[in-house]
C-alpha cells in the first residue's frame, strides 16, 4: 500500500538533484569552452585564408571576401574530394576533430560521475532504510515476546517514521490490553475469593447444623426446628447472594440489554417501596415520599426499581426503629433527582468511601449482609447515565442521592 507521505523519498530526490545541478553547470561550461575552441579554430583558418588570398589578390575588394563568408550559398562538396578530403565524415579542420574526441572523453566522464553520484546516494538511502526496517522487526519480535517497554516513537514523518509510530500506538494498546487483563485476573481472583469467603460461613453452619441433628436423633422438636429455621435462613442468604453475583457478572460481560422506556419517577419510587414495604413494618419505619408530579426518565424500569429497592433496604437495615426514611424527587434543567435519607446509625468516615465496592462490608453491617447490593445498585444507575452519592452523619443519618442526566 501507497504511503501518502514520502518525505523520506523527497529528501532522497532532493539530495539527487545537487550532482544533477553540478553536471548541467559543468555541462553548460563545457559546451561553451567547446564552442569557443571551435569558433577560434575556425576564424585563425579563415583568416589565414584571407591573409593568402589578399596576398595573391591585392586588388580584391575586402567587403567582396566579408560578403562570400557571410553568404548562405553553399558550394559543391565535390570541390573538396580532389584534396582527398570526404566532408561528410571528415573535418576540414583536423584540430576540431582532435577537440571533439578530447570533449567526447570529459563528457562521458561527466556523466559517469553523475550516475555514480546518484547510485551511491540510492545505494546510501537503501542503507538507511535497511536499517530502519530491522529495527522495526526487532521491535516486532520484542513485542511478540510480550515485552511493551519498548519506546519506538517517532517524530520525523517518512514512511518507515510513520510505521514506527503505528507500531508504537499498537504497542501502547498491546500494553494496555495486558495490563488490564493482569488487573482482570486480579480482580476476578479477589472476586472468587470474597465469594468462596462468603458461600463458606453459611455452608459451614449448614454443616456444622446438620451434623447436631443427624448425630442426636432423639434431639428435642423445639431445638431441631430452630436448627432447621437457621438452616433455611442461611440458604435464603446463599441463594440471594448468587443472585446479586450472577446480576453482576451479567453487567461485567455487557450481556444485559436495557427495555428503555418513558416511566414516571413517582411510579419508580413506590415499585420499590412495595418492594420493602414487610421489610419496614417489622421496625415500624414510615417511608415518607414528596415529589414534582409528571417528571419522567427513559429507563429499563425493572433494573432501575431494583437499584432504588436496594439503596431502600440498607436505609432499613440501618434505621433506628420508630423512625422516618424520606425520599424527595425533583429535577431541573440539567438533571432529575432522587434523594434518600433516613434517621439511623450513619456511616463511620472510615467506611463511607468504600460503601460501594463488592463484598464491602462496613462496621456496622448486619452479619446477614453479603455486601453487594449497593454495588449492584451504582452499577445499574451508571449504565442508565446516572449517578449515585452518600452523605453522612455519624449516629444521624445517612443521604444517598441519585442523579438521571
Amino acid at each position: 500500500m501507497m504511503l501518502e507521505n514520502k518525505v523520506h523519498f523527497k529528501k532522497f530526490l532532493l539530495t539527487s538533484i545537487l550532482p544533477i545541478l553540478v553536471f548541467l553547470i559543468m555541462g553548460n561550461i563545457f559546451f561553451f569552452y567547446q564552442y569557443h575552441s571551435y569558433r577560434q579554430n575556425y576564424n585563425n583558418k579563415i583568416a589565414s585564408l584571407v591573409h593568402l588570398i589578399e596576398k595573391e589578390y591585392p586588388s580584391i575588394d575586402r567587403n567582396e571576401l566579408i560578403s562570400i563568408l557571410n553568404s548562405e550559398d553553399k558550394v559543391s562538396e565535390d570541390i573538396f574530394s580532389k584534396y582527398g578530403i570526404d566532408i561528410q565524415n571528415e573535418s576540414i579542420i583536423v584540430q576540431n576533430d582532435q577537440l571533439f574526441n578530447g570533449f567526447l572523453m570529459v563528457y562521458n566522464i561527466l556523466l559517469i560521475g553523475l550516475a555514480l553520484s546518484i547510485i551511491l546516494l540510492y545505494l546510501r538511502h537503501e542503507k538507511v532504510q535497511n536499517k530502519e526496517i530491522k529495527k522495526i522487526v526487532k521491535c516486532i519480535e520484542e513485542i511478540n515476546k510480550k515485552n511493551y517497554s519498548i519506546n519506538i516513537d517517532e517524530n520525523s514523518e517518512d514512511e518507515l517514521s510513520i510505521l514506527k509510530n503505528e507500531i508504537y500506538k499498537i504497542t501502547i494498546l498491546l500494553k494496555e490490553d495486558a495490563e488490564n487483563s493482569k488487573k482482570d485476573k486480579l480482580k476476578l481472583k479477589d472476586s472468587l475469593s470474597d465469594i468462596s469467603h462468603q458461600l463458606k460461613t453459611p455452608l459451614t453452619s449448614i454443616n456444622i447444623m446438620l451434623d447436631n441433628i443427624l448425630d442426636n436423633p432423639d434431639m428435642d422438636n423445639h431445638t431441631k426446628e430452630k436448627f432447621i429455621q437457621n438452616i433455611k435462613r442461611e440458604i435464603t442468604n446463599i441463594s440471594s447472594l448468587v443472585g446479586e453475583i450472577l446480576k453482576l457478572s451479567k453487567f461485567d460481560a455487557n450481556v444485559i440489554n436495557f427495555e428503555e422506556q418513558q416511566v414516571f419517577l413517582n411510579d419508580l419510587v413506590k415499585s420499590a417501596i412495595s418492594n420493602v414495604e414487610m421489610m419496614a413494618e417489622l421496625k415500624n419505619i414510615n417511608i415518607e415520599v414528596n415529589h414534582q408530579d409528571n417528571i419522567k426518565l427513559v429507563c429499563d424500569a425493572k433494573w432501575q426499581i431494583e437499584a432504588i429497592t436496594n439503596i431502600l433496604k440498607n436505609c432499613i437495615e440501618h434505621s433506628k426503629e420508630n423512625s422516618t426514611i424520606t425520599i424527595s424527587i425533583d429535577s431541573n434543567k440539567i438533571y432529575k433527582q432522587i434523594i434518600i435519607r433516613d434517621n439511623g446509625e450513619g456511616i463511620d468516615e472510615k467506611d463511607l468511601p468504600h460503601i460501594f465496592e463488592r463484598f464491602f462490608k462496613g462496621k456496622n453491617s448486619s452479619k446477614d449482609s453479603v455486601g453487594i447490593g449497593l454495588a449492584l445498585a451504582k452499577t445499574i444507575i451508571e449504565k442508565n447515565n446516572g449517578s449515585i452519592t452518600v452523605d453522612s452523619q455519624k449516629g444521624t443519618s445517612t443521604v444517598f442521592t441519585i442523579k438521571y442526566y
